[in-house]
């Protein structure tokens, strides 16, 4: 939680009003929102100089027509141990009661252009990253329209009840507040900030790029960052470079630079330039999150994000889709709690985890109507939390190429919808050595309209994947890595043929219509899309359930953590069966005069027998023999 610190006994969360409660923590968190006031006012004692944010009046000074609009303040804690001031309280104002008129959109990076950025510093010779961090970033920004804001008179330390004496100033119980610069909170606090960092370091050269939030650049010089609020995840080629924008940010603020970049947005990086990797991973995440939900680590290790029903190979019986669930309805505490799960652990599973995306993808489809077997499932979940607790995604130098894998499941969510799954990342050219990367960007998504084929729903795969690979090929091209036509990988040949022309369409005419964009983008030479048997499909894993042998055999693939010589021949698919690997799907044969974008039936034929003749394995054997009846 964002607004509260975990008891180290109880693993209770603890905001402000419980901790001044509790002799033991309060005289640390008064001193510590002592601060925060002087901070933002004039000052407290000798020890801290004021930002003149905020001036405490009365209330008879607050003009007639904006006392409608007085706000709450909302005092948030938190524990940042890498700060120099580690308890830290912040005053924010409660945004939902301002009228502000203007615009208050800001321009801010996601997590994906933060790995791009990552990404493109290992795989630039010379290259090196380093983080700053701008202090006090939204506070401080001129307002011409002050806002006003209460307290509790309750609520405020002695030490600046003594010091700016409030007691004169108490109306009702509250002491009155008016807001003259920016300051958290405030929905106009962002894009003011931000107006004035693009005015004040377009002085010296840096401006952010066009079409992609939070990524800037210089326009001469080898450095560029993303920007997300008040961090810089900062790629540099010279240490020359960093200087002139360390020096180009402190002429208007203050800031701390982290010179190895070891941390970023909550994110630990581990660089090693020699062999050019990086590692991401959250120590600690995980367990403080168990702890905040007081969730004991199992007595047995969990392997699977969610449970499992293995098919019946050979039966006659039909094998439907799971049943409705008719158990009880959750409470409102356990919908609470289940909100806090997904909310937690969504943020470690994009950054670090994309193993956990598809069942917390299913628990967020099922928080308004879930049910106790969702809180099953939920607690399932947990335990392979708790049995995977540190994950380490791992990136590696590459020519910075975007790769596609795009697989849909057909009818297997609730309401006879599909599900989505796309694994992105970065290789190499068709000239190099062909690489598998940790994943940029992972798809798990619910597919909104009912599909009436198997084909459909590949093709609306394929329609998400392109739309974000959209994206991520602008985001390339304004870093300066160009793009060859994008390829994406489907095990479906229909939904190649369809989107490839190479399929006469009858009844498949009535697929949805916004899928035929993906048409247009591949008329375009931004995609190109072909066929790849299912086993060697890593999208597969996002969109259904496996056994718990098969994460175990998935996990280090889809976290990058194999032996780069082995991953080429690891892939698994669909089936619960083993290894394979087949031209069609190695990352060598994805670029134009490779291969044919949609293999011919003898081609399908041929690539069975090859992998279920145990005499053809290891998987280079089957690779060699694919080779060889390509070519013939």
């Amino acid at each position: 939680m964002a607004m509260a610190v975990l008891d180290p006994d109880t693993g209770k969360a603890m905001e402000y009003r419980e901790l001044i409660k509790s002799p033991k923590t309060k005289p640390t968190w008064t001193r510590s929102f002592a601060n925060e006031l002087g901070r933002l006012a004039q000052g407290v004692g000798n020890r801290l100089k004021g930002t003149n944010t905020i001036f405490f009046i009365k209330h008879d000074d607050i003009p007639h027509d904006r006392r409608k609009d007085v706000t709450y303040g909302r005092i948030v804690v938190d524990v940042r141990p890498q700060k120099t001031e580690p308890e830290r309280t912040r005053l924010t104002v409660g945004g939902n009661l301002i009228n502000y008129p203007g615009e208050v959109s800001t321009a801010t990076s996601d997590l994906t252009t933060a790995k791009l950025v990552i990404n493109s510093v290992i795989s630039t010779e010379g290259a090196r990253y380093a983080g700053i961090d701008i202090k006090n970033f939204y506070l401080g920004t001129p307002m011409e329209r002050y806002e006003y804001m209460r307290l509790p008179i309750g609520i405020l330390p002695d030490e600046i009840v003594e010091q700016y004496q409030l007691l004169s100033l108490v109306h009702n119980g509250h002491i009155y507040v008016e807001i003259r610069r920016g300051m958290y909170g405030l929905p106009q606090a962002g894009i003011l900030a931000y107006k004035l960092l693009v005015k004040n370091l377009a002085h010296h050269g840096y401006a952010p790029c066009v079409h992609t939030p939070g990524l800037w650049k210089h326009h001469t010089r080898p450095v560029l960052f993303s920007l997300v609020v008040d961090d810089f995840g900062v790629k540099y080629v010279g240490t020359q470079h960093l200087q002139h924008l360390i020096a180009s940010i402190q002429k208007y603020y203050k800031l701390t630079v982290d010179w190895e970049g070891t941390r970023y947005c909550g994110i630990t990086l581990e660089w090693d330039y020699v062999n050019k990797t990086v590692d991401l991973s959250m120590p600690g995440y995980v367990e403080d999150a168990l702890h905040n939900f007081q969730h004991p680590k199992p007595k047995r290790a969990t392997h699977a994000p969610s449970g499992w029903s293995p098919p019946t190979y050979g039966t006659t019986v039909p094998q439907l889709t799971k049943p409705i669930d008719l158990s009880a309805d959750m409470s409102p505490e356990q919908t609470k709690l289940l909100q806090k799960v997904v909310g937690k652990f969504l943020y470690y599973a994009r950054a670090v985890d994309p193993t956990m995306l598809h069942i917390l993808s299913t628990l967020a489809s099922a928080q308004t109507i879930g049910t106790q077997d969702t809180m099953a499932t939920m607690t399932y979940f947990l335990n392979y939390a708790a049995s995977n607790p540190d994950a380490r995604l791992r990136y590696t130098a590459s020519d910075m190429i975007l790769m596609i894998e795009s697989d849909a499941a057909y009818l297997t969510e609730p309401k006879a919808r599909s599900r989505a799954g796309g694994h992105h990342y970065l290789g190499n050219g068709p000239n190099k050595k062909p690489i598998l990367n940790g994943p940029i960007h992972s798809v798990s998504k619910i597919l909104r309209s009912v599909m009436s084929s198997a084909a459909e729903a590949e093709i609306g795969g394929l329609f998400h994947n392109t739309k974000d690979g959209t994206v991520l090929r602008i985001t390339l091209h304004e870093m300066g890595h160009p793009q060859p036509p994008t390829p994406i990988a489907t095990d479906n040949s229909t939904a190649a043929g369809i989107m490839n022309r190479t399929v006469k369409q009858q009844r498949s005419k009535a697929i949805d219509m916004r899928f035929y964009w993906v048409r247009d983008r591949i008329d375009q030479k931004q995609f190109r899309i072909f066929w790849a048997p299912g086993a060697t499909n890593i999208a597969d894993y996002y969109t259904k359930h496996h056994s718990a042998k098969h994460h175990q055999y998935m996990r280090p693939l889809i976290l990058n953590q194999l032996d780069p010589a082995k991953a080429l021949g690891y892939l698994r698919g669909c089936v619960e069966s083993g290894p394979a690997c087949s031209p069609e799907s190695s990352p060598e044969s994805r670029f134009p005069g490779k291969q044919a974008s949609q293999p011919s039936n003898q081609s399908q034929r041929l690539y069975s027998k090859a992998t279920n003749d145990k005499r053809l394995r290891p998987p280079s054997t089957i690779l060699n023999t694919f080779r060889s009846l390509l070519i013939n």
